[in-house]
């Protein structure tokens, strides 16, 4: 699997459709709790039309398209594919998704454009129409529509200083600081790199900014959406309840530079943690905050925890027994650290995770530079691609003195939220099954560890299998 395509909440579940397989299908899983999933039978396949590439799933709760009579239904909004034009097609479902109608009159937009893809669509009330994002090259392109099927141009946005393809984008609107009536628009775009740029890195970034219906207005350039190698194409839900009230997104959890590469057997390609999403006024401006879903903490099995540890240089670390005795195949950390003068004289500290006899996972605090970083130089299998063990690292200041990491570790990942969410990584690692060990660690002087809670985590696919 690759992309996240169609995230839409209808009859008390969620739809998670993906890219899959070769020649390019949906795959299609549900879920109730956005933890545990089951797989349904692939959505939409290949047509004389082309490939179904990514794409959107709405409620058209009023049948503004007219394919449900006096009900209403979900309607994919999907790229069709050929190796000579991209077009947008839609298809139908009357029965909660399990099965698919293809519109007959795809394509409903076409463009002499190549790149012409992955539409976003959504309902704006303020205007009483559907708009559509769509990648246009190294801009996003706006339609609008009354009823799905016709669709009329109205602007483009871009921005030359942004290299790469832009892919994916999503378009949404929330609240500023948590208060409603603060609301601001967050464009959010994918984009392939070239070489000379992070590496070759695919990335995300995101504009705050305003629409009016036709128009996307940014308040300022872009920033990057995640920090890590392996968080690409993230898409947002459409339609959770306002009850809820939760932006919530996720993305896939890969890199184009290695993804037909990776060492895994029986399967290729997973997804990121849904993570909820926030506007946070800080210093330097409106920024993006990402957090785990609350629902995550259904998997906690077994906690341990610590305070007021000081951690000194060494190794194994010298100051206490937090993490030693324990190992963990799965497992979430949530730990603060003073970051105060006074607190701390270590040049780097922070977190060894999947530790083995010969590899480790950091997750660390440059205290100087203050960033936060992901090294998996040395975590497991890395020598399947010449760009995949590196380091990643994300600016991380803190205004309180304190330094906060919640960390979630995996068989092949780690998820880093610094800062209740002020910046997050994800990055893929293939350690020895057996390395499970863990450590606090501090290079250069000592650091005071605040708190650390640690919480073994049960698989997802049967609750009866702990990891």
């Amino acid at each position: 699997m690759n992309d996240p395509n169609g995230l839409v909440f209808y009859q008390g579940e969620y739809h998670l459709f993906y890219q899959h397989k070769r020649p390019l299908h949906w795959g299609h899983a549900v879920s109730r709790d956005l933890v545990h999933w089951q797989h349904l039978p692939i959505a939409l396949a290949p047509d004389e039309l082309g490939d179904i590439f990514s794409g959107s799933v709405v409620v058209d709760w009023n049948n503004t398209s007219g394919l449900f009579g006096r009900g209403s239904g979900l309607v994919a909004i999907f790229t069709h594919h050929t190796e000579r034009s991209q077009s947008q097609s839609l298809a139908f479902s009357r029965d909660n998704g399990r099965t698919w109608i293809k519109y007959s009159g795809n394509p409903v937009l076409v463009s002499p454009e190549p790149d012409f893809r992955d539409p976003k669509v959504f309902w704006h009330e303020p205007t009483r129409r559907w708009i559509m994002v769509l990648a246009t090259g190294r801009s996003v392109s706006f339609y609008t529509s009354t009823n799905l099927r016709m669709w009329t141009f109205t602007s483009r946005f871009g921005l030359e200083g942004l290299p790469g393809v832009w892919e994916c984008p999503d378009l949404f609107v929330l609240p500023m600081d948590g208060d409603p009536n603060r609301t601001r628009w967050v464009l959010n775009v994918s984009s392939t790199m070239p070489t000379h740029v992070r590496g070759g890195a695919a990335s995300m970034h995101y504009f705050v900014g305003d629409l009016d219906g036709a128009r996307f207005h940014p308040d300022d350039g872009p920033l990057p959406t995640s920090y890590g190698a392996d968080d690409y194409a993230a898409v947002s839900w459409s339609d959770i309840p306002r009850t809820d009230g939760r932006r919530i997104w996720l993305g896939w959890m890969s890199h184009w530079n290695y993804a037909n590469r990776v060492p895994t057997d029986s399967w290729q390609g997973v997804m990121t943690l849904p993570r909820s999403l926030e506007l946070r006024s800080q210093a330097q401006g409106t920024r993006l905050v990402q957090q785990p879903l609350r629902e995550l903490e259904a998997l906690r099995r077994e906690t341990h925890t610590w305070h007021d540890q000081t951690i000194a240089s060494g190794h194994p670390p010298a100051g206490g027994k937090v993490l030693a005795e324990l190992e963990a195949d799965a497992c979430e950390i949530i730990a603060e650290f003073e970051v105060a003068e006074r607190k701390t004289q270590a040049s780097e500290f922070g977190l060894r995770v999947r530790v083995g006899e010969h590899h480790e996972t950091r997750i660390g605090y440059m205290a100087e530079d203050q960033t936060l970083f992901v090294d998996r130089t040395r975590s497991g299998a890395t020598d399947f691609h010449p760009g995949f063990p590196t380091r990643h690292a994300a600016p991380l200041g803190s205004s309180d003195g304190r330094l906060k990491l919640h960390v979630f570790v995996d068989r092949c990942s780690v998820e880093v939220f610094g800062n209740d969410g002020a910046v997050y990584l994800a990055d893929l690692i293939f350690p020895d099954r057996r390395a499970q060990k863990l450590e606090v660690y501090a290079d250069g002087g000592i650091v005071t560890l605040s708190s650390l809670q640690f919480h073994r985590l049960k698989s997802i696919w049967d609750d009866r299998t702990e990891c």
